[in-house]
């Protein structure tokens, strides 16, 4: 009886000694805990999109998609839209609107493409693809694949507007986990003026060349988890822009692509606001950049309290970057007394191979240098093994323990 009372006793201890609330995170992961939709599994009922007549069999199921998802939205009760295992159905731009009376959960088993035909998306040219706006309590997962089909549009990317692969528009309490995404047209995942959102286990893919094919796009969205995901495409792996507030990005594998960036931010001397950003645990192998900061001349409010940790590049171009004088365009970009300011950044635990002699890249502006940048246990070192270099400007910046290259001119 004795050695029983004493195991209680230490699992009792241990219990409050232990309280996962009481864990020290970073401030950015502390988020509300019933934003994550329920898993809804026990939805009473289920609607198949081969119900309203779905063939897949290579001609238009749009609309046996939108019939089948206004019955579900429709319902009273929790409801399961399911796109079935093996087969391959072809959509056109598609809206699925909310709000819906009860909650609702996609299940995507089998594949959607978008249509290869350029008349399909008529004189109008939507900027989406599937889009979803207004839903809440919504969770869309199931193994499937999403395949743009954005050869067509990446040829001809001068001449058309392209068009997002899968987005999700004003939706509170968001999870989308557990889908396989190739070849969008521009965007492959973003989320636009969204609440409460977890997305997991997604994958993406497209070509190294692709252009505009950013991984997971962020905007105007707050309190949103990303969680282990493969990224691989031909710009941002994961793009944050402005509006954006409380995003956590955890155990991404970039590579081909262009980073994880946060912007370009104030754009035409227009304003932004991001901050409470945390990327921890990454690894980008043979990106252009590693973690980015960019924002143009003459924009105007600020990015801040943002912290990349624990990230390890392979073969990347700028592993450390902050740019504030972003210039993407055909006309040079002139000295602006006014910029987005940038601070309360840190660099925590960073290493690996630089494929530029410039690994730690801070060209910041005159008129409002970047403050309040903390270097801490960073090793970057040249393909070879040699030694890389910093550069350093208009930057006010501190260091704690070994920081491999050191800034040394401000």
């Amino acid at each position: 009886m004795l050695p029983l009372l004493i195991l209680f006793l230490g699992r009792l201890h241990y219990c409050f000694s232990h309280n996962l609330d009481e864990v020290s995170l970073p401030k950015s992961y502390l988020l509300d805990k019933s934003f994550i939709a329920s898993d809804q599994s026990n939805s009473e009922k289920v609607v198949s999109v081969a119900d309203y007549g779905a063939k897949g069999d290579g001609n238009d199921d749009s609309q046996a998609f939108q019939k089948a998802w206004k019955e579900v939205c429709a319902s009273s009760t929790s409801a399961t839209l399911m796109v079935p295992n093996s087969k391959s159905y072809h959509l056109k731009p598609v809206t699925f609107e909310g709000p819906c009376k009860a909650n609702v959960k996609v299940v995507v088993e089998g594949a959607i493409q978008a249509s290869n035909n350029i008349a399909d998306w008529g004189q109008e040219n939507p900027s989406y693809w599937i889009k979803f706006d207004g839903v809440d309590n919504l969770i869309v997962q199931g193994g499937g694949t999403i395949n743009g089909n954005g050869k067509t549009w990446w040829q001809n990317s001068c001449k058309r507007k392209q068009s997002s692969a899968l987005t999700f528009y004003s939706c509170n309490k968001l999870r989308v986990d557990n889908l396989r995404m190739i070849d969008s047209q521009k965007m492959h995942l973003s989320f636009e003026r969204c609440t409460n959102v977890n997305a997991s286990h997604i994958s993406i893919t497209a070509p190294e060349e692709s252009p505009n094919t950013d991984g997971i796009h962020v905007t105007q969205t707050q309190n949103i988890v990303i969680t282990d995901c493969v990224i691989q495409t031909g710009d941002d792996c994961i793009s944050i822009v402005s509006g954006s507030k409380n995003v956590v990005a955890r155990n991404i594998n970039c590579g081909p692509g262009h980073g994880i960036s946060i912007g370009s931010l104030g754009e035409g001397n227009s304003a932004a606001q991001v901050s409470g950003v945390t990327v921890d645990t990454a690894k980008l192998t043979g990106t252009t950049n590693g973690v980015r900061i960019k924002t143009w001349q003459g924009g105007r409010g600020y990015a801040r309290d943002i912290t990349f940790s624990n990230v390890v590049m392979q073969n990347v171009k700028n592993p450390i970057i902050i740019d504030q004088n972003y210039c993407d365009s055909d006309k040079p970009c002139h000295q602006q007394g006014s910029a987005v300011e940038v601070s309360g950044v840190v660099y925590k635990n960073i290493k690996g191979t630089s494929a530029s002699k410039v690994a730690i890249d801070f060209e910041c502006s005159k008129s409002v240098p970047c403050h309040d940048i903390l270097l801490q246990d960073i090793n970057l070192v040249g393909v070879d093994g040699g030694s890389v270099e910093s550069s350093c400007q208009n930057v006010h910046w501190g260091k704690t323990g070994t920081v491999v290259p050191f800034c040394s001119n401000n």
